[in-house]
């Protein structure tokens, strides 16, 4: 079985990716989630069929990613309005006491299948990427942090994470 071919667009974002990660950074304000902005904006790209002609790959990324910036706006202001009438209402009606905030059966038993199934993805990643990726997410370690301790380069870091997450994305439960 042959893997997919890549689209030219993923080494474009390769050598764009330092500068990319200075532009997300300017626009958060050098919040510390650029990193998984940068993955999320890998994967986009990485979904993109090789057949699709971009004629200004550079221009296109830099779209996609002030594209993330925007969904995440987005996705902060929704979230902001809903805690607010939440409280609002839940003042109004004066409840807060009376809500249970414990998970229904149904969302635990869900959750503990997803939590299984990735922790199954998580066996089947080749070694080497399992550890960078544990070190990263579960030890909270740096990028280059983990770089240093493998006695290994960033760049090689931030491509077994980017395959890390590519496997976990396509085996993670909906």
């Amino acid at each position: 079985m042959t893997a997919p071919t890549a689209h030219p667009l993923t080494d474009v974002y390769f050598e764009q990716r330092d500068a990319l990660a200075r532009f997300l950074r300017a626009r958060l304000g050098g919040a510390p989630d650029v990193e998984d902005l940068l993955q999320d904006l890998y994967l986009k790209v990485s979904a993109v069929s090789p057949e699709v002609e971009i004629r200004d790959a550079r221009a296109f990324l830099y779209r996609l990613a002030s594209n993330l910036l925007l969904d995440r706006r987005r996705s902060a202001l929704r979230g902001a309005a809903r805690d607010g009438a939440w409280r609002l209402a839940s003042h109004v009606v004066g409840a807060f006491e009376d809500i249970d905030d414990a998970p229904s059966a149904e969302a635990v038993v869900a959750s503990r299948e997803r939590l299984a199934a990735l922790i199954a993805a998580l066996e089947t990643l080749p070694r080497k990427t399992a550890t960078i990726f544990r070190m990263h997410k579960f030890d909270g370690l740096s990028y280059a942090e983990v770089a240093t301790r493998l006695g290994i380069s960033r760049s090689s870091v931030e491509k077994h994470m980017m395959d890390a997450l590519k496997i976990l994305a396509a085996r993670a439960p909906r």
